[in-house]
C-alpha cells in the first residue's frame, strides 16, 4: 500500500465542506510541499477565507498539472456508518467524505511529490487544488488567470474526478441562472390592481419548456452522452408571501446542460428576449416598476478532446485499459484548462456513484491503479509524449 494512505488520512479529517474556508487544508498542503522544497502560490476567494493552490513541483515548461478539488459536499441528514471525517479503511476500501471524490487522486498526487524531486531529469509537474468546484467551478478560474498572468506553461492536465481510472474525453458545459421576477403586491380581492410574479415566473417556465422541447426534437445528437442532446429546465422555484397577497415576487433557478457544440449564450439570449418584448411591456402596463432579471450562478465550460489526442492515449496506454475512453454526464474543471490552451483528460480512482452519498468510499485497487499510472506517466512514457 502505498504512501498516500496516511496523507489521504490527512485530508478526510479537513472538512472542507464547500460553505466552509477550505484554509487548514490548503495550509497543510503548502506546509507539506515546503518540506520538500516546494513552494506553493494561492489564489484567495473574495473574502480571503477560501484559497486555491498551484504548485511547481519540477520546474520546465509544458509537462503535467494534475489537478483536484479541495471541497466536498455536506453530510447533513445523511446516514454515516462511520465519523465521514475520519478517514476509516475496512474490506479493502477508505470510507469518509471525499475519499473519491476527489482527495484520493489528491492523496496520491502529492505521495509522487519526494519522489518527483529526487529524480534525475524529471520532466516538469505542477499541482493544482481548487475551492468551490462543488458549487459550480467558482475557484479554479482565479488559479487559471493567474497562472497566465505569471507565464506559467502546461502541456496536459489530468483532472482526477472518479471516474473508476478511465479517460474521460468530455462532458456537458453547465449553466445555472438565478430569474428574479418583481411584480406588485395586492389584496387578493383587488388582484387587478397588482400584478402577479409568479403567474410571470410560470410564462417564463413555459418558454424554457417550449426551448425544452424544440433542443430533445431537432437539436444533433450526441451518441457519447447518456442525454444526446442538451436540455433546460427549472429546478427550483419561490415565489408569493401568503394565500390572500397577490405575489410581487418570485425566483426561479434554471438549469441547462449542454452539448459541446451548442452555443447556451443563445438559449438564454432567446429567454431575456421573450422577456423583454412580450413579458415586461404587459406587466408594466399596470405597474412600471415591475422588473424581470437572470444572473448567472454558475458557469461550467463544455469539455472535449479527441481520443486520438496525444495525451488521451498515454493516459490509456499508462491505465493499461486499451480503448477505455468515454464521456460522463458530470461536470467539472477540465474545460476551464482547456479553455485556457491545455490539453485536458479526466481520469481518477472510484467511481461516481459513490459520491455525495452516505458511507462514500474509494477502493484501495483504484487508488493503486491511479498511483501506477501517474507513475508510468511521470517516468519513462513522460518522456515520449510531444505535448509535454
Amino acid at each position: 500500500m502505498g504512501d498516500w494512505l496516511p496523507i489521504l488520512r490527512t485530508l478526510v479529517g479537513f472538512p472542507t465542506v464547500s460553505a466552509d474556508s477550505n484554509m487548514e487544508l490548503i495550509e497543510w498542503v503548502r506546509d507539506y510541499l515546503a518540506g520538500h522544497g516546494v513552494e506553493a502560490h494561492l489564489t484567495f476567494d473574495a473574502a480571503g477565507r477560501k484559497a486555491n493552490l498551484f504548485a511547481t513541483v519540477v520546474p520546465g515548461d509544458g509537462g503535467l498539472i494534475l489537478s483536484g478539488h479541495t471541497d466536498v459536499v455536506p453530510v447533513t441528514g445523511q446516514q454515516w456508518s462511520s465519523d465521514p471525517f475520519a478517514a476509516e479503511l475496512r474490506d479493502g476500501r477508505v470510507y469518509g467524505r471525499g475519499t473519491c471524490d476527489m482527495k484520493g487522486f489528491i492523496a496520491v498526487a502529492l505521495a509522487l511529490v519526494p519522489e518527483m524531486r529526487a529524480l534525475d531529469g524529471a520532466r516538469p509537474l505542477h499541482l493544482a487544488l481548487s475551492y468551490d468546484e462543488e458549487l459550480g467551478c467558482r475557484g479554479a478560474p482565479r488559479m487559471i488567470d493567474d497562472l497566465v498572468r505569471r507565464g506559467v506553461r502546461a502541456g496536459g492536465c489530468i483532472v482526477g474526478e472518479p471516474t473508476g481510472m478511465k479517460a474521460i474525453i468530455g462532458h456537458k458545459g453547465a449553466g445555472m441562472y438565478r430569474c428574479t421576477v418583481t411584480g406588485r403586491a395586492a389584496h387578493s380581492s383587488l388582484a387587478p390592481t397588482g400584478v402577479n410574479a409568479i403567474e410571470y415566473a410560470a410564462c417564463i417556465v413555459m418558454k424554457l419548456r417550449e426551448i425544452g422541447r424544440r433542443l430533445e426534437a431537432i437539436e444533433p445528437r450526441h451518441a457519447g452522452f447518456d442525454v444526446p442532446y442538451s436540455t433546460i429546465q427549472v429546478n427550483r422555484i419561490d415565489g408569493g408571501t401568503a394565500g390572500n397577497i397577490v405575489a410581487d415576487r418570485c425566483e426561479l433557478r434554471i438549469d441547462i446542460r449542454h452539448l459541446p457544440a451548442t452555443d447556451r449564450a443563445a438559449l438564454i439570449a432567446e429567454v431575456a428576449a421573450h422577456v423583454a418584448d412580450e413579458l415586461l411591456p404587459e406587466m408594466r402596463l399596470r405597474a412600471p416598476e415591475a422588473a424581470i432579471s437572470i444572473e448567472e450562478v454558475a458557469d461550467i465550460p463544455p469539455f472535449e478532446i479527441a481520443a486520438d489526442a496525444s495525451l488521451v492515449r498515454e493516459v490509456v496506454r499508462s491505465n493499461s485499459v486499451e480503448g477505455a475512453c468515454g464521456h460522463v454526464a458530470f461536470g467539472s474543471e477540465a474545460g476551464l484548462f482547456q479553455r485556457a490552451g491545455i490539453p485536458t483528460v479526466i481520469c481518477g480512482p472510484g467511481s461516481i456513484e459513490q459520491a455525495h452519498r452516505p458511507d462514500e468510499f474509494v477502493a484501495i485497487e483504484q487508488l493503486e491503479r491511479c498511483d501506477g499510472m501517474l507513475r508510468t506517466m511521470l517516468g519513462t512514457v513522460m518522456a515520449e509524449v510531444d505535448i509535454y
